[in-house]
């Protein structure tokens, strides 16, 4: 009956210890995930850590975001970012290669190999969009926006279809007041915005992770 008992208790304070271990989520981006020109606790990656936080999430996030990194330089890198010991992926890439003109064919063979990568190690994914500007031309556009949304359906990944859907607005001079002075990443309120958005995204993403 003794021996029961305590086989019991060592059950229930291994499963105990095993559920405090907290999420570790990978976010994998350029200089917007990476938190370019802001201070460290400005950048996404923090100001999502601290939002987070606040919602009683027991969630470890990585910062994997390379300035200037595209979505070749994400599929070459994802393979390390995967460690074992990350439960979930937020993929953030994409904006570079529009600030190139690279095709979206490209774009998205990169994208479904860092998915597929993520798959093969069944770790939950939250797929970040970017929609192509016009001047691209209407063709360009509609091969690179369908990208994600169908990428997110073929590995059942969460999608947000805008990384700066937390602006919540097009009028530019609104957007203006949210961007640093290069016109292209986000000042520290920007981010908050950006956050509040993404967050209840990562919620769930945290709740798949689990799950595996």
């Amino acid at each position: 009956m003794i021996r029961k008992t305590m086989a019991g208790l060592v059950f229930l304070l291994g499963g105990f210890a095993a559920q405090a271990e907290p999420v570790t989520i990978a976010a994998l981006g350029d200089s917007l995930t990476q938190g370019y020109g802001l201070v460290e606790e400005d950048g996404l990656v923090p100001q999502l850590q601290a939002w987070l936080t606040a919602q009683g999430a027991d969630v470890r996030l990585i910062n994997a975001g390379v300035s200037g990194d595209t979505t070749s330089g994400g599929a070459a890198r994802v393979a390390w970012t995967l460690t074992p010991d990350v439960d979930g992926l937020i993929v953030a890439l994409g904006g570079n290669d529009l600030l190139r003109g690279i095709d979206p064919a490209l774009a998205r063979a990169n994208l479904d190999s860092i998915l597929a990568a993520a798959a093969e190690a069944k770790v939950a994914v939250l797929l970040i969009g970017m929609q192509a500007p016009g001047n691209y031309g209407p063709d360009y556009k509609a091969d690179f926006d369908s990208i994600y949304p169908d990428l997110a359906r073929k590995y059942g990944a969460l999608l947000v279809t805008s990384f700066f859907s937390g602006f919540g607005t097009s009028d530019p001079a609104q957007v203006r007041a949210l961007l640093q002075a290069d016109g292209i990443h986000p000042n520290a309120e920007g981010v908050a915005r950006i956050v509040e958005a993404l967050g209840p995204q990562v919620l769930e993403l945290v709740a798949l992770a689990q799950e595996r």
